[in-house]
């Protein structure tokens, strides 16, 4: 019995799959593509059928779904749709930080709104000098007798043209050079915030990324979010939960594909039988199959540790990791074997494969993924070495 697709009897998941029909949103996925922009309108259907905020508390406004009902969510969307609408859906975890330690009268003008599909609210965090080591931001925050002066440069910013605020994370005078970072909600039309799109993406051109200057940009010191030199400390189970999150979406995506490959080598006929009974053609296939379903064991098995209260920081990393490794395998696959229009438009494995390659690069790159890993490896290596743990 396949564990693929997961959980299609969950209440949460037959209102993913009924939102995805009404809504169009394969032929939206691929609309988007071709036309990038935001979609607004979809944005606000998610926040009106309270599919945005899935793992954000009711208290909120959230549906207050466990990780594993998140996850099989969130597959679901992307194999019903492709990556775009489980990221639109995931945009409140994305921001979590703000519900968790932004002032009330913060959250309530600004992280409740987006969980109603009101309003949007981006991140940045890299820089051109600091990407993968975020600890080396240098945008610079100082005070003044009002609040904060925010002065700097983002960079490869997601929604950059189109988010109405973003949590901003800088660095004051005299912080520790390796961490020390606090985090902002500023309002992206406050004077002195200027914002440019890069030239173009290979895939999700829907965020329509770029980079945004602050000028001596104002912040009033309500807007800062919890203390001062602790944004990180409260960034890092935000991105342990989104990278397991994020796995759910690239398996969904690369499922789609395989499913449809399937199909289409059992009905093309070449030298007279099925292409499916090709070995060169069905081997590949089984193999992809077999790392899907073992990736999506290891990703339910994730969220279980994390549901549990375990850090699970290189379970996540590796989950993401495979998912992206395995996922984009099997998309590779498919446009290979729909032959000419498997490398063309007319199919949608090229902007899955294209969508999902972001995933070796956003929220953390694959190699950081596997240092994430690796760290946890030596710790635990070094633990039994001193006597401390057993290694199981």
């Amino acid at each position: 019995m396949s564990v693929l697709p997961p959980h299609p009897e969950d209440p949460l998941v037959r209102e993913v799959t009924e939102f995805a029909k009404r809504h169009r949103l394969a032929e939206r996925y691929r609309e988007i593509d071709r036309n990038p922009a935001f979609p607004w309108a979809e944005y606000r259907a998610l926040g009106k059928a309270g599919l945005l905020g899935l793992r954000t508390p009711v208290a909120l406004g959230g549906r207050g779904a466990s990780l594993r009902e998140a996850g099989a969510a969130l597959f679901h969307f992307a194999y019903r749709s492709g990556t775009v609408f489980g990221k639109l859906s995931l945009q409140p975890e994305f921001s979590s930080v703000l519900a968790a330690h932004g002032a009330p009268s913060v959250v309530d003008e600004w992280f409740r709104p987006m969980v109603r599909g009101e309003r949007l609210v981006g991140n940045q965090i890299t820089e051109p000098g600091a990407g993968s080591d975020a600890l080396a931001l240098k945008l610079g925050a100082t005070r003044d007798a009002e609040g904060y002066v925010l002065t700097g440069e983002k960079s490869e910013v997601a929604m950059c043209m189109d988010a109405q605020a973003a949590i901003v994370y800088a660095r004051l005078p005299g912080s520790d050079p390796r961490g020390g970072i606090t985090a902002f909600l500023v309002p992206q039309d406050l004077p002195g915030v200027s914002r440019r799109p890069t030239s173009g993406d290979l895939g999700e051109r829907w965020q329509r990324r770029g980079s945004v200057l602050y000028d001596h940009v104002k912040i009033p010191e309500r807007y800062r979010i919890g203390d001062e030199g602790k944004a990180f400390e409260y960034l890092r189970e935000e991105l342990t939960q989104e990278r397991a999150l994020l796995a759910a979406i690239y398996l969904g995506a690369a499922y789609a594909s395989w499913e449809e490959t399937v199909a289409h080598v059992q009905q093309r006929l070449v030298f007279g039988r099925p292409l499916g009974r090709q070995e060169g053609v069905s081997f590949p296939l089984a193999q992809d199959l077999g790392r899907l379903s073992a990736d999506w064991l290891y990703e339910e098995a994730t969220l279980a540790g994390l549901e549990s209260g375990g850090e699970g920081a290189e379970a996540a990393a590796l989950a993401k990791w495979m998912a992206v490794e395995d996922g984009l395998r099997a998309i590779d696959h498919a446009i290979q074997f729909h032959g000419g229009r498997g490398y063309s438009q007319d199919l949608p494995h090229e902007q899955r494969w294209r969508d999902v390659r972001s995933g070796g690069i956003a929220h953390g790159s694959s190699e950081i993924m596997l240092v994430v890993a690796g760290h946890e490896l030596r710790s635990r290596r070094r633990a039994v070495e001193e006597g401390g743990t057993n290694p199981g």
